[in-house]
């Protein structure tokens, strides 16, 4: 006997469709749920094929309800209206946390240390932090506020860009007073980032701008998570390649020193906060506002010197770190 559930349609391309129904527009759909306009457009297509019948009609600049589609639209208009009403009631009474999404290495380099300021000047706010490098959706999943790292053209609708990306050689201040050069580098161990999407953080291409192409290191050790890479240049393992954004605290306590080697600033990509949609609670907006501020300063910090600009090859489709 087949259950009455496994029969429904796909349920998750709704709320897509009736974003895109409400507005007549797949773009300003998707700049109401935080996705792209190609995702939409998948969402839309996966409800029409599970239903079989045509939604929109699709013209060359206009989009318009076929009478099935406005048949569905209206009734799941109010199914979803049904669903927020319940969820919010069925919610846990009392003060909701600011929940924040990042990745691992931005939660564990940028944003982690940086809490006890906020805590202090907000004692009566409830932080969550979910770390994660998975991409999530943040109204579905409960979450305020992500700050993410991508290249500047994949930020979605209504991202703020808090600081660019700057890289640069660092290691214990013991290391670092050896400096790199001909006759260090063959007694020194390079950390490297082992991730193929992001060569600027590798060492190949900056050694042989060095002139050090030819000159090999008396190891590599590699990480597969950026953070624990920065961890072990702090404990003296190596020379790392830092990003000067995320480590300008651990500069500044002078755990990690920065070696006379260039700096570079890397073109196109940055550190974005994203807000779910809707308008933020006033503790999230104060959450928000203290984020923008501690991202202008650390940015401030770190504006010493020339760097040269860099630009990345192509990551992964959709790489959020």
């Amino acid at each position: 006997m087949h259950s009455p559930l496994a029969r429904l349609p796909p349920l998750d391309p709704l709320r897509g469709f009736v974003a895109a129904a409400h507005h007549l527009s797949f773009t300003r759909a998707a700049e109401e749920l935080f996705l792209t306009q190609s995702a939409i457009s998948r969402q839309v297509q996966a409800l029409e094929a599970a239903l079989g019948v045509t939604l929109f009609v699709r013209g060359i600049r206009s989009l318009s309800l076929t009478p099935e589609g406005a048949r569905l639209a209206a009734a799941a208009e109010g199914w979803l209206d049904d669903y927020a009403r319940l969820a919010d009631a069925l919610r846990a009474p009392g003060p909701r946390p600011v929940t924040v999404t990042s990745s691992i290495g931005i939660a564990a380099l940028w944003l982690v240390p940086r809490l006890t300021r906020f805590q202090a000047l907000h004692p009566d706010i409830d932080v969550r932090l979910a770390a994660g490098n998975r991409l999530v959706d943040l109204a579905r999943e409960g979450i305020d506020l992500a700050v993410r790292y991508c290249a500047d053209r994949d930020a979605p609708p209504g991202a703020e860009r808090l600081f660019g990306e700057t890289v640069l050689p660092v290691a214990c201040p013991a290391l670092a007073a050896r400096g790199l050069d001909r006759h260090t580098l063959p007694e020194t161990v390079l950390l490297e980032f082992d991730d193929p999407g992001y060569p600027w953080l590798r060492w190949h291409d900056w050694l042989a701008a060095m002139g050090l192409g030819d000159v090999r290191p008396r190891a590599m050790l590699g990480f597969n998570h950026y953070d624990q890479l920065i961890h072990a240049a702090v404990a003296g393992q190596g020379i790392a390649l830092g990003r000067a954004e995320l480590i300008g605290q651990l500069i500044t306590d002078g755990r990690l020193g920065v070696l006379d080697a260039g700096r570079r600033e890397v073109a196109g990509r940055g550190f974005w906060l994203i807000t779910a949609p809707g308008a933020p609670r006033p503790e999230v907006a104060r959450f928000a506002e203290w984020l923008r501020a501690e991202a202008g300063a650390g940015a401030g910090a770190m504006e010493r010197g020339e760097g040269s600009a860099v630009s990345p090859s192509p990551p992964r489709p959709g790489s959020f770190r």
